[in-house]
């Protein structure tokens, strides 16, 4: 009898381990995922069984305070190949640290800027997040799903589900498709020598006859100065709401970045409309304050990035007469030469991402060039984009199929393919095996591991 009693008394303590095991590991099991946080201790993971979209318990990440956090898996991908990721995402209160911060709750590639939209504050309902990327030259990357940031932190709590990857077929269209942004108006603060100054700068008209004309001039020209390697549409549109924001470094002082006008940019159904390049273009003062927003000289600044596209802040002039961007025989004869200056900077951050070795767009005084009166350095970006700048090594300068790598386009998924990398497991019995091939993982290492100490000892 005793015996019997003993028995019953070891299997309810057997039955009540397991059932402790099994909580602690649905609730902090994170699968295949490797979670990281910026700050340590700021943020808690758990999978949650009552926040759920499909019966599978959620990914919650929990940011007690200011952090980025993540948890990211490696996967292998085909070079030069496009990729679409999707999940659903229910968010509590979400806040970024810092105003026209590129945060929240989103995907990313772990190390690089490459992300999707983000949600923040509080969702009632579950958000579709899509992100779209290139693989570019790598066999691996490093897919997360984040509350936070590359630049910038957040606090609250976001749960993520329901993820799919799927690959496309890469567009090697040689036609790139401008997305050119008038700005109206800047209605900004910004500090200038130690005092908080507010502006409120309009584009004059003369102004933006100019910068169409000249936009129109590189549409034209860059199948010409490209040697057919490529073409250019543009679509131009004023920007009647101001912009209220903007970025600031201090290499080069006030600037437009993508999070300063985000909202506007969502407007324009970058991926539905398949734009490779943004050109956002502004004014940074008039004759009349006879004050400027400090830009440290520059006329364009270029080599950003939003949602896998280049983008590019075009200043114009605030003189009234200047003809920076105005055709005059014998005076300017390339009036689109900033255009193309900053859509190279786009041509030559790519080069690098993909792994090729180039000279930098700068260097042209380094290779024996010199800036014309009337022409800039138009010889110089025809050079770069052919490939013939002359060096005793040989020609150098941007390879020719980099005109055809652009941004991810929605049409490049019309025939896809699944892939199994972020797939969960369907049912109990599924999780069961799942967790019973990482204990014989375990133990398998464990033993490979005594065998290569005893030999060592041998």
């Amino acid at each position: 009898m005793r015996g019997r009693i003993k028995s019953i008394i070891n299997l309810i303590i057997v039955i009540a381990l397991i059932a402790i095991g099994w909580s602690y590991y649905s609730t902090y099991n994170f699968s295949d995922y490797t979670k990281a946080e910026y700050n340590r201790g700021y943020t808690k993971f758990s999978r949650d069984k009552e926040v759920t979209y499909n019966q599978t318990s959620s990914y919650k990440i929990e940011n007690i305070d200011y952090n980025d956090a993540m948890f990211y898996k490696t996967i292998t991908v085909q070079p030069d190949m496009v990729y679409k990721v999707t999940c659903k995402v229910k968010t509590q209160n979400v806040e970024v640290k810092e105003p026209n911060k590129d945060a929240g709750a989103h995907i990313s590639i772990n190390n690089t800027v490459e992300k999707s939209d983000n949600v923040v504050g509080t969702t009632d309902d579950w958000q579709e997040l899509e992100f779209y990327f290139n693989s570019q030259n790598r066999t691996e990357v490093e897919l997360g799903f984040r509350l936070g940031g590359y630049d910038s932190n957040c606090k609250g709590t976001a749960w993520f589900t329901d993820f799919t990857l799927e690959s496309g077929i890469p567009n090697q269209d040689k036609n790139w498709k401008f997305l050119c942004l008038l700005i109206d108006n800047l209605d900004v603060t910004v500090e200038k020598e130690g005092r908080e100054i507010a502006y409120d700068i309009t584009m004059t008209e003369q102004n933006k006859s100019d910068i169409i004309q000249a936009i129109h001039q590189f549409s034209d020209s860059m199948q010409t100065l490209s040697e057919g390697k490529m073409t250019a549409t543009c679509d131009i549109f004023e920007v009647t709401e101001p912009i209220t924001s903007l970025s600031y470094d201090a290499e080069n002082g006030y600037y437009v970045a993508p999070a300063n006008m985000e909202n506007i940019l969502k407007q324009y159904d970058l991926l539905e409309k398949e734009y490779d390049h943004i050109f956002t273009i502004i004014q940074t003062g008039t004759n009349e304050q006879g004050d400027l927003i400090p830009v440290n000289n520059w006329i364009g600044l270029g080599g950003m990035e939003y949602r896998g596209k280049g983008f590019s802040n075009i200043r114009v002039p605030s003189k009234e007469n200047n003809y920076f961007y105005r055709y005059i025989a014998g005076l300017n004869t390339f009036p689109q030469e900033v255009l193309v200056h900053e859509f190279l900077h786009t041509l030559e951050r790519n080069a690098k991402l993909y792994g090729y070795e180039i000279p930098a767009l700068h260097d042209y005084a380094k290779y024996g060039y010199q800036e014309d009166k009337q022409e800039g350095q138009k010889v110089w970006y025809m050079d770069y984009m052919n490939c013939q700048i002359k060096t005793n090594q040989g020609n150098i300068g941007l390879p020719a199929e980099i005109f055809t790598k652009k941004s991810v386009h929605v049409s490049d998924f019309q025939y896809t393919v699944h892939m199994d990398d972020l797939q969960e497991p369907d049912n109990i019995l599924e999780e069961l095996n799942n967790l019973w091939d990482k204990i014989m993982q375990m133990f398998s290492g464990s033993k490979q591991m005594i065998n290569t100490v005893k030999e060592v000892g041998t």
